[in-house]
C-alpha cells in the first residue's frame, strides 16, 4: 500500500522503499518482509493466505528465508499478500488472490512467488489491499486486482483485472502508490493524480466521491513522492515539505480536525526526506536522518513508548540513523543505515520478528 515517498520520488497494508544500501522492508496487516544488502528475502508474522511465501500457511514468528534467490531488489507489502521485483526488472507476487491482486491471470491463493507475466522491464510496484499498480521503465503505468471504486484507474467497469492492465497513454509516470481503494502518482513532470474512492477526501481533489481515471491534484508541479493510507493520503514536494489529505480520525494526517478533501501542509517544517502510510498511522524521515511517526498508535505502531493517537509528527528515540526505508500497518518497521531492521507495535502473529508475540511500543532489532 504505503510506499516511501521520497524528495528524489519512488504502497496501505503497509509500505515499502529501498534504502541506499539496497536495504528494504514492508509489512501487511499481520507480516513483514525484508530484502538485507546481500538480495536475500525473508519474511514473518501470520501467513494464513501464503503471504510469507514459504510454500506453506504457517506462521513465523522469526524471520524465514524465501527460496534461494539473491536478486530481490524491492519489496512491496498489501494487507495479506506481497509482490517484488528483481534486479533483472521481473515481478513477481504472492498471498491473498481473491480479486486477482496477484496478477497472474487466476484468483488462486499462492504460497511462494509467481511471476507476473514475463516482461523484465518493472521499476517500482505497490500493493494495496486487493489491487496492485506498478510502472515500468517505459514511463508506462499497469494495475489489476480490484476495481469496484474504480482504483485501477482504467475507466472500465469491470469488478476485477486478473492482469495487468494499461492506464490511460501517458509514458511519464514516475511512481504510484495504492491505498485500500485508491491510488495516487506521481508523473515526472512534478504533477500529482489520484483515482478511485474519495468518501474521505483521500484523492485529494476538494470534493467527495470517485474517479474512474487518474484525475490531476491541484496544479503544481513539484510534488516528489507520494504514499496512500487506508483512506488518506501523504506526499512530499520538491521543497522538503510534507502535505496530507483525507480522513483523519486518527491524527493520520499529522494535522487536527476532520478530513481533509485538498492537501493540508503538515507544520512548517522544510526538512522531510520522505513519508509512508499505512492503515491509519504515518510515519516520515527527516533529512538529518531522524524519524517520525503519526495518527493511530491503538498498539505502539507510532514508536513513542505510548499507545496513544499523535495529531502531529512525534518522533521515535532519538537515533539520527534511520534510512528511507520504513513502513507501518498496525505494526511499524524500518531500516537503519548499516542495514539493521527494527519494528514495533503489534505482535499478535509473530510479525515484529524477535520471536514472540509480545507487543512493542517502542522499536526492538530483528535478527535476519
Amino acid at each position: 500500500m504505503a510506499m516511501l515517498a521520497g524528495i528524489v520520488g519512488f504502497g496501505f497494508g503497509g509500505g515499502t522503499a529501498s534504502a541506499a544500501v539496497g536495504s528494504s522492508v514492508a509489512v501487511g496487516y499481520a507480516h513483514t518482509c525484508a530484502i538485507p544488502a546481500d538480495g536475500s528475502l525473508w519474511c514473518w508474522g501470520g501467513n494464513y493466505s501464503g503471504q510469507l511465501g514459504d510454500g506453506t500457511t504457517t506462521g513465523r514468528v522469526a524471520p524465514a528465508r524465501v527460496g534461494d534467490a539473491t536478486n530481490w531488489a524491492r519489496i512491496e507489502a498489501g494487507t495479506s499478500y506481497n509482490c517484488a521485483i528483481r534486479a533483472d526488472g521481473s515481478l513477481w507476487c504472492w498471498g491473498s488472490n481473491s480479486r486477482g491482486q496477484l496478477g497472474d491471470g487466476s484468483t488462486t491463493r499462492r504460497a511462494a512467488p509467481v511471476r507476473v507475466g514475463d516482461a523484465t522491464s518493472w521499476a517500482q510496484v505497490s500493493a494495496g489491499d486487493s489491487h496492485t499498480c506498478a510502472v515500468r521503465t517505459d514511463g508506462t503505468l499497469w494495475c489489476w486486482g480490484f476495481n469496484r471504486f474504480g482504483q485501477l484507474g482504467t475507466g472500465n467497469s469491470n469488478y476485477y483485472e486478473t492482469a495487468p492492465v494499461r492506464v490511460g497513454a501517458a509514458s511519464n509516470w514516475a511512481s504510484v502508490t495504492t491505498g485500500y481503494a485508491h491510488t495516487c502518482a506521481v508523473r515526472t513532470d512534478g504533477t500529482l493524480w489520484c483515482w478511485g474512492d474519495s468518501s474521505a477526501g483521500q484523492l485529494g481533489l476538494g470534493y467527495l466521491g470517485y474517479s474512474i481515471t487518474p484525475a490531476q491534484v491541484g496544479t503544481a508541479t513539484t510534488w516528489a513522492g507520494v504514499t496512500a493510507g487506508y483512506t488518506f493520503t501523504c506526499a512530499t514536494r520538491s521543497n522538503a515539505t510534507l502535505w496530507c489529505f483525507g480522513e483523519n480520525g486518527y491524527g493520520q494526517l499529522g494535522v487536527s480536525g476532520t478530513y481533509q478533501a485538498s492537501p493540508v501542509q503538515v507544520g512548517a517544517g522544510t526538512s522531510w526526506a520522505g513519508v509512508t502510510a499505512g492503515q491509519d498511522t504515518a510515519c516520515g524521515t527527516g533529512t538529518d536522518g531522524s524519524l517520525w511517526c503519526w495518527g493511530n498508535n491503538m498498539a505502539g505502531q507510532v514508536g513513542d513508548g505510548s499507545t496513544t493517537a499523535r495529531y502531529a509528527p512525534t518522533r521515535v528515540g532519538t537515533a539520527t540513523t534511520w534510512t528511507n526505508s520504513v513502513a507501518t500497518f498496525y505494526h511499524t518497521c524500518a531500516v537503519q543505515t548499516g542495514g539493521s531492521v527494527w519494528c514495533w507495535g503489534n505482535n499478535a502473529n509473530g510479525q515484529l520478528g524477535d520471536g514472540s508475540t509480545t507487543q512493542q511500543p517502542a522499536p526492538v532489532r530483528v535478527n535476519l
